[in-house]
């Protein structure tokens, strides 16, 4: 092989030598001194303190020095000085929650990051209450927002606080001592889809049961409010969310002696219609069909689906109860009611 072929040798840094330190990390002293203004004034910007008045110009220039510098303002520091976090935790759902919960929540998390808190949400997943609260309460939260798939105690609301939280609140249809309580009456639901179908003279009322797990939360106080109508014989009919499980529903309806069907919500409503279409099934003629949430593609199909509109407080009202609760901790909770049922009217009743 001639010299010109061979592979150069790789080249080592000569002894001693190592890789170049990383740059300092900004501080902000150095923010201060590019933008020409006191340390305590870096400080009220970047925290968005409101007690102090500071004109736009010097902020937008203070923000500008943050932004060139890469500095961000360390929260640990800031939680010592505040002798709390920003932190709302929020545990991560385990179960399918639907278009309309999910954008409830999105909205509620964009309205706390505008009142200057940190949402976190944890994966909680396979935990107790006991075991959640002790991981929840580690990262040192201001407030958590309990969805309700985790149990909680009296014992751990008290854990929480010990850890620093000063609001803890509970979504679901029961209360918790020493916690702020958002209900939302899932009962309400079922008693206002039953009771638009007794009006249209239903009465042998076969109601959806998901059998995804965790979905009882929701299911169970639904079945009971249809069971809680006059003149309403209910059936319980479990059935997942498979085109399969419709199917295999569809297939024995006719052996069932039921004419309605309330179909726990919108998305589980449209998979059965389909399946009873197929089933040579017409509908509302032989089986009248009612969903819940109210989605738009409820509306687009034919027929028509007839649901339960639920009414949800918006995020920005929500955050509003959070911040109160922060900010005036109390030992007396407070219950609100977060949600009302209408039952609309449409083409498949």
């Amino acid at each position: 092989m001639s010299q010109s072929s061979k592979a150069p040798k790789p080249t080592t840094p000569a002894s001693g030598s190592s890789a170049p330190p990383p740059p300092p990390v900004p501080t902000s002293a150095d923010v201060a001194r590019r933008a020409g203004v006191s340390r305590a004034t870096v400080s009220y910007v970047l925290n968005n303190a409101e007690a102090v008045r500071i004109s736009e110009p010097t902020r937008r220039k203070v923000r500008e020095a943050a932004e060139e510098l890469g500095y961000v303002p360390h929260a640990a520091a800031r939680s010592l000085r505040a002798g709390h976090t920003r932190i709302v935790l929020l545990p991560t759902p385990h179960v399918p929650i639907g278009p309309l919960y999910s954008t409830f929540l999105n909205e509620l998390q964009w309205a706390l990051r505008r009142l200057d808190y940190t949402v976190v949400q944890y994966g909680s997943l396979g935990l107790s209450g006991d075991e959640a609260v002790r991981a929840w309460a580690e990262l040192r939260p201001v407030a958590v927002i309990s969805l309700g798939e985790i149990t909680l105690s009296a014992h751990n609301v008290a854990t929480l606080k010990r850890a620093g939280a000063r609001a803890v609140i509970t979504m679901g249809p029961v209360g918790v001592q020493g916690a702020h309580a958002l209900v939302m009456d899932q009962q309400e639901v079922g008693t206002r889809a039953a009771a638009h179908l007794v009006e249209r003279g239903r009465r042998r009322i076969g109601v959806v049961v998901p059998e995804e797990e965790g979905l009882e939360l929701f299911s169970a106080p639904r079945l009971a409010g249809a069971r809680s109508v006059a003149g309403a014989e209910v059936e319980a009919l479990p059935m997942a969310y498979t085109e399969e499980s419709a199917a295999a529903l569809a297939a024995r309806w006719r052996g069932l002696g039921l004419d309605a069907v309330f179909a726990y919500n919108d998305e589980y409503a449209m998979l059965l219609m389909r399946a009873f279409q197929d089933e040579g099934l017409r509908i509302p003629e032989d089986v009248a069909v009612i969903g819940a949430d109210d989605l738009l593609i409820g509306r687009l199909l034919r027929p028509r689906l007839s649901t339960v509109q639920i009414r949800m407080p918006t995020g920005d009202h929500l955050a509003s109860l959070v911040d109160h609760a922060v900010r005036e901790p109390s030992e007396a909770t407070e219950r609100h009611d977060l949600m009302a049922a209408t039952a609309l009217h449409r083409e498949s009743t």
